[in-house]
């Protein structure tokens, strides 16, 4: 039977993670003291995406059983693992996690397999059926409380924003984001809230939408990589598949690569809304080596040429 009333809402899963690029492995990049705090904070930013609220499932234990990196969750309301289930089903948590995690390692993608289970049940069978799977996770009570390996993990995290960075005020934005991924209901229309903070070379920015001075700057100096950043985009934005990049070539052909570029990021801000933020423009940037693009829009100081 499910908790009543006065009862708390207490369940346990297990989130299974599999890179299937053989170049990265997860248990390896977590066993390092390095890359460790990263794979970390790529976990706790897409989980808080994942219930719409920084505090809507803890994690208990990391396990590293190659090639597996396994999570062990707990859920303390109801609602909120409801919306994980919900987000996990729609594949949201999966790029979520792979966004996070390309972003927090630097890497052009990490392309994952997740599994879900609680205790015998293999949740990933039963996804339709949203209540028998809230009941048996409800069933699986945590045998732990977090193990000292996450707690110190924690504690390094919050330091981390408390003692970042001031450029462009970056430790400021850390601290309000986390507070605001605290809001218990995620945005109407959407069963995932975009995620409010992203990760790139190690700081932590605020998922801003995309401005018209960021518009002006990508026209400017993205070149000929125009189309290739239009591909990227694509993936996740309808209005720029194909052939619309191609014809989009064509069309503004005469009037050169600024105003090519500027009409392919205009379709994509006028089709996506608010949905279209700094954090997936810089991911495309980021996936075709134009880094001090990505840099110049987020106020870095450019570390390389992206020309």
């Amino acid at each position: 039977k499910m908790a009543s009333g006065s009862t708390p809402w207490i369940g346990s899963a297990y989130l299974f993670l599999q890179s299937t690029c053989k170049t990265i492995a997860l248990p390896a990049l977590y066993e390092s003291s390095q890359k460790k705090p990263c794979v970390y904070k790529a976990l706790k930013l897409a989980l808080a995406d994942s219930t719409g609220s920084v505090n809507g499932v803890d994690m208990l234990k990391v396990h590293c059983s190659h090639p597996h990196l396994i999570v062990q969750l707990r859920f303390c309301r109801r609602e909120s693992c409801r919306r994980f289930l919900r987000s996990y089903r729609d594949g949201a948590l999966q790029k979520s996690l792979q966004s996070h995690l390309q972003l927090s390692l630097a890497t052009t993608t990490v392309p994952l397999e997740v599994e879900l289970k609680a205790g015998s049940e293999h949740l990933d069978k039963m996804l339709k059926d949203e209540d028998h799977c809230l009941e048996c996770i409800y069933r699986e009570k945590p045998d732990r409380l977090p193990d000292e390996e996450i707690m110190e993990l924690e504690k390094d995290l919050k330091s981390l924003m408390l003692h970042q960075s001031t450029n462009n005020n970056v430790a400021e934005r850390d601290c309000s984001s986390l507070k605001s991924l605290s809001c218990p209901n995620p945005p109407q229309g959407s069963s995932l809230p975009t995620q409010l903070t992203f990760i790139f070379q190690g700081q932590q920015f605020d998922n801003r939408t995309i401005t018209p001075d960021d518009h002006q700057k990508f026209a400017k100096s993205v070149s000929k990589k125009w189309k290739q950043v239009g591909r990227s985009l694509q993936r996740s934005c309808r209005a720029l598949r194909d052939p619309a990049i191609d014809n989009l070539a064509l069309e503004y052909d005469r009037e050169g690569l600024y105003e090519q570029a500027y009409q392919m990021l205009l379709r994509f801000i006028q089709s996506e809304g608010k949905r279209a933020t700094i954090a997936r423009l810089v991911a495309a940037l980021e996936e075709n080596g134009l880094v001090s693009l990505a840099e110049e829009l987020l106020g870095l100081p450019s570390t390389e040429d992206c020309s």
